[in-house]
């Protein structure tokens, strides 16, 4: 029997994460709320051979601390991370036998992204919706816009300089476009890119999934 344990729920939600990986033969996975300080140490007591690290808690309790991700990954146990608090953990531990998964994990560990306020992000504490926009998101699209020819260079830079500036709980494109220059017919288009555009997080968080998946076959 393999076990696996995966913290997600708010990058990606526990439905969409079992279409991808579910319980099966003798594989048992369990999916778990985004993971805060301590919780490793008690959920290690169930005897994982995998923990998958997506989603974790930023502000509204403590993190996930380096030393209980190493004391598991000693154990001998794969610790895999990705989208959220997983890249930024992956990054930082990398070098020492944890894998990052994902483009968010490349952001962090190249350094072209460094601090957790990139991803993080306001949530509703019982539905795990996200509540607000992680900055990760919005400079991938707002970057893919340029190449799309929707925005220029220097605009692109005006909206990720008014996000950055913007408390994360209140993070959102509307605020961030209607805080801007652009002209309404421009802000039109990028809206409907803005609509037409992936999740980045969402779509690393099922890249950690389908890496497990792979893992076991």
């Amino acid at each position: 029997m393999v076990k696996i344990i995966i913290y997600t729920g708010l990058s990606l939600s526990f439905d969409e994460a079992k279409e991808i990986l579910d319980s099966h033969d003798d594989v048992e996975v369990i999916y778990k709320r985004p993971i805060k300080r301590g919780d490793l140490g008690h959920d290690i007591k169930e005897n994982p051979d995998i923990i998958g690290i997506i989603d974790g808690v930023f502000h509204q309790n403590s993190s996930v601390g380096h030393k209980e991700i190493l004391n598991v990954i000693n154990k001998g146990i794969t610790v895999v991370g990705a989208s959220s608090m997983g890249a930024l953990r992956a990054s930082e531990l990398d070098t020492l036998g944890m894998t990052g998964i994902g483009y968010v994990y490349e952001q962090y560990a190249t350094g072209k992204v460094a601090s957790d306020d990139d991803v993080a992000v306001m949530l509703d504490s019982e539905t795990l919706e996200a509540l607000s926009e992680p900055l990760i998101n919005m400079e991938y699209v707002f970057e893919n816009a340029v190449s799309e020819n929707i925005i220029t260079e220097n605009q692109k830079d005006e909206l990720i300089k008014i996000a950055k500036s913007t408390f994360y709980p209140k993070r959102n494109y509307s605020q961030t476009l209607n805080s801007s220059s652009l002209d309404d017919e421009t802000k039109s288009k990028l809206i409907d890119f803005i609509r037409r555009s992936v999740d980045i997080k969402k779509e690393d968080a099922k890249e950690l999934i389908t890496y497990i998946a792979n893992m076991i076959k």
